[in-house]
């Protein structure tokens, strides 16, 4: 038969309100008191109703964190970082994966709400007004976590994507490349990230190099997109002189690198590449990809420390959060003489 606070009450030798005040720390209790108490818990091994406690506190310790895919390895660098900090602070989180489909992510947003979290961070792939709305609406801290979208009126972390494709370029720049492709991709939709990281491309050609732009539109974002616009990009590369190709994401970047060798065209010997993001298997590719780091660890970890400091009414300067750039520099990319 399980232990009832009533068991505790009565080896404490006090009411069970009493009881009730020590275990949810809600009113003062003499220190006499709750050493008799807390005695009488250890010795008898209650464990509190975390459910009924949560509902007399509005407590329940948990953040809810919906994810599109947790075999994305971006995606489980930023759970983890959620998970490791909130365990820091004694918050678990309640994992809901979506795999890419909005009626989902609504589906999950209501779910979790039911089972009383203080918080939610979604992590999505997709721009979902109505699962964004709906969210919001449950008035509990809440952060937005997109790698091609970006929403201004939502709280989020990230790399300034305008500084780190300037900074990117500067570096190809400096390399003494002067005709520099940037490869992009849904550009022309409004929410897309894609338009501030085009900005700082052109920034830096205007700013620091030669004036000349190239872009070219890309299908998509994947090692596919990348590899298929390979002809494409390559009759350009030779009509233009270009020496670098900057694409938007890694992923793009691992693809036209394939096309490359499949067609005896050497990087970065023939042509320069580097990428966005910093996904894992930039490091472990042949040749290692030069690209600007997405620290994703980093962003699930102050995600989850925003929503802490909301729930503790900590002061929050900014409602965006803006992580330090790093370009890393490994083997796709070569220095013109």
């Amino acid at each position: 038969m399980s232990v009832t606070i009533k068991d505790v009450a009565k080896l404490a030798g006090v009411s069970i309100s009493t009881v009730s005040r020590v275990i949810n720390n809600s009113k003062p209790v003499s220190l006499e008191v709750r050493k008799k108490v807390l005695e009488a818990i250890d010795e008898l091994g209650y464990k509190p109703n975390e459910v009924a406690r949560s509902l007399v506190t509005r407590k329940s310790n948990l953040i809810g964190v919906i994810i599109t895919d947790i075999g994305n390895s971006y995606i489980a660098e930023m759970v983890r970082g959620i998970e490791e900090v909130g365990r820091m602070y004694n918050y678990d989180i309640l994992l809901s994966s979506s795999y890419g489909n909005p009626n989902t992510e609504k589906k999950f947003a209501q779910l979790l709400r039911s089972k009383q979290v203080e918080g939610i961070i979604l992590v999505s792939e997709k721009n979902n007004d109505e699962v964004i709305e709906e969210i919001q609406d449950f008035r509990i801290p809440f952060v937005y976590l997109n790698k091609y979208y970006s929403n201004l009126n939502i709280p989020t972390v990230s790399i300034d994507n305008l500084e780190a494709c300037f900074e990117m370029t500067n570096y190809l720049l400096k390399l003494g490349h002067e005709n520099i492709l940037y490869i992009t991709a849904n550009e022309k939709d409004e929410f897309s990230l894609e338009k501030y990281k085009i900005d700082g491309y052109r920034k830096a050609i205007k700013d620091i190099g030669n004036g000349k732009e190239f872009i070219y539109s890309a299908t998509g974002f994947g090692i596919e997109d990348g590899y298929d616009m390979g002809e494409e990009i390559i009759k350009f590369i030779k009509d233009n002189n270009i020496t670098a190709v900057f694409c938007c994401q890694d992923e793009l970047a691992i693809g036209f690198i394939n096309y490359c060798y499949d067609n005896k065209i050497k990087v970065p010997e023939d042509i320069s590449i580097c990428g966005y993001g910093d996904t894992k298997i930039t490091s472990i590719y042949r040749p290692k990809l030069t690209t600007v780091k997405e620290p994703y660890y980093d962003i699930g970890a102050v995600a989850i420390r925003r929503i802490i400091k909301k729930l503790k009414e900590e002061d929050i300067k900014e409602e965006h959060i803006y992580l330090p750039i790093r370009i890393m520099e490994r083997e796709s990319c070569r220095r013109i003489k």
